[in-house]
């Protein structure tokens, strides 16, 4: 199993359907100033915390700032057994400039 890369309208269908998670992987500054609504904001020191918690069998989302350190991310959380993963390609800076 491996994640797959979606553009940001894929995210937001997904996301306006309630039966995502999404994972912030952005500094904690840039997470404070803005997010998503309902994600969390996830970092090395926090990861362990985030897996015991989230639910493993609903789609996971991950973002970054433009799209390429959620890659390695969400190739992580595949590891980790979660069973549909995405990278959110364009990242946040994309998703702010269009909602």
């Amino acid at each position: 199993m491996t994640y797959k890369c979606i553009s940001i309208d894929e995210a937001k269908a997904l996301i306006d359907s309630d039966e995502v998670t999404l994972a912030d992987v952005r500094d904690e500054g840039s997470f404070l100033e803005s997010n998503i609504p309902n994600a969390v904001h996830v970092t090395a020191e926090t990861a362990a915390e985030f897996l015991a918690g989230a639910p493993k069998d609903k789609p996971l989302i991950v973002y970054c700032y433009h799209g390429n350190s959620s890659k390695g991310a969400a190739e992580y959380f595949v590891g980790e057994g979660f069973a549909e993963v995405y990278s959110m390609d364009g990242g946040f800076e994309e998703w702010r400039t269009k909602y």
